[in-house]
């Protein structure tokens, strides 16, 4: 079931980010879709607030990939592929032990790796409107 929701406030993504956990229990892995600027990042911010996570989220352009914990003690990784060049680099990083490890991973630039996503990965997409004031996030 595909939801679709408008965004008018940077307010109003704790919200959006607790309806995407919710309909989505038993997903780890979610692939955010969008153009520079779009609010990937600062979506994933509120999502690993929504899951309890305290940590300075920001964008892993350099690093490809930040580790984030909660007050559980779970791990939360947020990947940014914009950087790759090859699909050799994130086989290098070994991706497979952060896909598979049952934690939250978080992609940014996903069509950069599509081939290695697993099966069942949650799509969001993130679209602006034409003045930028608002967003439609769809999962």
């Amino acid at each position: 079931m595909k939801q679709s929701i408008i965004c008018k406030s940077i307010k109003e993504l704790d919200e959006i980010a607790k309806q995407l956990i919710h309909s989505h229990p038993n997903k780890r892995i979610f692939a955010f879709y969008g153009k520079m600027g779009s609010g990937k990042t600062t979506f994933i911010k509120s999502i690993c607030k929504v899951l309890g996570s305290d940590d300075i989220v920001n964008s892993p352009t350099f690093s490809i990939i930040n580790q984030y914990i909660t007050k559980d003690g779970e791990n939360l990784f947020h990947f940014d592929f914009y950087r790759i060049k090859k699909i050799e680099e994130v086989m290098d990083i070994g991706y497979e032990d952060y896909f598979y490890s049952g934690s939250y991973c978080f992609i940014e630039w996903p069509e950069m790796i599509e081939e290695l996503l697993p099966e069942n990965f949650v799509y969001v997409k993130i679209e602006t409107d034409q003045d930028r004031n608002s967003r439609q996030i769809s999962f």
